[in-house]
């Protein structure tokens, strides 16, 4: 299965080659939902191995995503409930004091959780190959070399990474509004609101006035766009939901690298137009400083036209990138975040109002030690979608409708963050002018709706040994409401529970009876 051991330069002989570790469940990806698809797979008897290609627990739950997103609380049941509770426990507060826990404390809760079940964790494990016959996975090949067998199979990533080396079909971006009959579906038209540029700011980098094409200001993807309700295979942006505090022994946010100053010039047009209108934003108004989180910590995220989100486009090539090439684009979202966290504290352009209030927050210095204060998981909000058993719209979610095969709820609204950056001429007298705009956002409620089982697995002619409950079946606009960590922690638990009865009536995971696996409130509850 590993191909030929590398000679023994002592003997001249081959060397033996590692041998296979193997295990009744094998869920790649230590999310939320790895976490807790493993434990319950594991409380139902199966022997299971979790395999996270990095070194924590946690996914963006530990990640830097403090702040959980429950729309309605009457869809919680499960593991995401238990999870709620377990952070109570852990500050000695009541249930939903806090709208989430520190980062550390979301770890902890983790690998405790893991330790209990007795689930066997291997990390620094990224996967490199599946392998596959007759529709089957056998194994996972890891990029160390080591090879992992097993009966049934999870693919917990955030990238969809283990499907799409099964071949499992699959969607990335966004979908034409014809793909699926979902109006607000494809390229949104502009438009006016706090995540979008003002009126009249040039993307040339040689001109301000907007008249002469040159270059672009950094930050900004070149045209044309789609046409409006065309799919375009953008993804939402991407960030890092970096933890601050203004408690003590932080990270000064002045003490950042700033790089390269041209890099920061759109932020400076932004606010000189502020200025020059009489509007002066808090420093809230851009990244949420709010106090969140225990301990006087807070949630950072992308609020403002010009904010964490990285909007030039690089996050389009991550989903189906190769490891180097994800390895550059998430160098460059570092890059950003230190960059724009430095430009805020420092820039003369910047407000000295904004300044000031920057300056009472910094990095925490007991949270992310290994990854230099800032979060170790990059906030990819999207990538891979599985082509399923079925795929769940936005017509499903609008109409709160109701499957025999119901695994879970979820209530948030469609949710869907910038996708791009670009920029447009637009009609002025006497000469067209050129404008930064920002596009893609879009949020609109939906009612407590139900996800079926069918959206969990692939077609049984495509593989009968996963389950995929993180990049699952469902068009962009559906799975932009679905994507919530505490739909994973209930996905999860699903997958882990599907996995260990396919495995103990020896059928493929599309066997499997939905009712004994979901998890869904008491009846009355939602």
């Amino acid at each position: 299965m590993t191909g030929a051991a590398p000679a023994d330069p002592t003997t001249g002989r081959g060397a033996a080659a590692p041998a296979a570790d193997r295990a009744d469940i094998v869920v790649y990806a230590a999310t939320s939902a790895g976490v807790t698809a493993a434990v319950a797979a594991r409380e139902r008897g199966a022997d299971v191995l979790l395999v996270e290609p990095g070194r924590h627990v946690g996914g963006m739950t530990s990640g830097g995503l403090g702040y959980t997103d429950l729309g309605d609380a009457r869809a919680l049941a499960g593991a995401a409930v238990r999870f709620r509770e377990a952070v109570a426990r852990y500050y000695g507060a009541p249930v939903g004091r806090f709208a989430g826990p520190e980062p550390h404390a979301a770890e902890t809760i983790c690998r405790e959780w893991i330790e209990t079940a007795g689930v066997r964790l291997v990390q620094d494990a990224a996967l490199d190959s599946a392998v596959v016959a007759d529709g089957v996975i056998g194994g996972l090949r890891l990029a160390d070399g080591r090879t992992v067998e097993g009966g049934c199979f999870i693919d917990a990533s955030y990238e969809g990474d283990l499907m799409a080396a099964v071949g499992v079909p699959f969607a990335v971006g966004r979908d034409g509004s014809a793909a699926h009959g979902e109006a607000l579906a494809g390229r949104r038209e502009p438009v006016a609101g706090r995540h979008n540029f003002p009126g009249w700011i040039s993307p040339f980098a040689d001109d301000p006035d907007g008249h002469e094409p040159g270059p672009l200001l950094a930050g900004i993807k070149p045209g044309p766009m789609a046409p409006v309700g065309a799919g375009d295979g953008g993804v939402m942006a991407y960030q890092y939901r970096v933890c601050l505090t203004t408690g003590p022994g932080s990270i000064p946010l002045d003490s950042l690298a700033a790089g390269d100053p041209a890099d920061w010039e759109l932020g400076r047009r932004l606010f000189r137009h502020w200025r020059d209108t009489g509007f002066t934003p808090p420093a809230g108004r851009l990244i949420g400083l709010e106090p969140n989180l225990p301990h006087g910590k807070c949630d950072a995220n992308s609020l403002g036209p010009f904010s964490l989100n990285l909007l030039d486009g690089s996050a389009w090539a991550y989903p189906t990138a190769d490891r180097a090439a994800r390895e550059r684009i998430v160098a460059r979202h570092r890059a950003h975040t230190t960059g724009f966290l430095a430009f805020l504290a420092t820039d003369p352009a910047v407000p000295a109002q904004v300044r000031r209030e920057i300056a009472g927050w910094g990095l925490p210095g007991d949270e992310f030690a290994d990854t230099g204060h800032l979060p170790h998981q990059l906030y990819v909000r999207e990538a891979r979608r599985m082509r399923g058993a079925y795929v769940l719209t936005a017509h499903d979610l609008l109409a709160g409708r109701r499957f025999g095969d119901a695994v879970a709820m979820g209530s948030y609204h469609m949710d869907v963050r910038e996708v791009q950056r670009t920029w447009r001429w637009a009609p002025e007298h006497p000469r067209p002018r050129a404008m930064v705009v920002t596009e893609g956002y879009l949020s609109w409620p939906v009612p407590l709706y139900q996800i079926p089982y069918r959206c969990l697995v692939p077609e049984e002619s495509d593989c009968a040994n996963l389950i995929v409950p993180v990049c699952l079946s469902a068009s962009h606009l559906a799975f932009s409401s679905v994507r919530m960590e505490v739909q994973y922690q209930m996905l999860g638990e699903v997958a882990g529970k599907a996995a260990a009865l396919a495995l103990e009536a020896g059928r493929g995971v599309q066997a499997v009876d939905p009712p004994s696996v979901a998890v869904l409130p008491a009846p009355g509850a939602a």
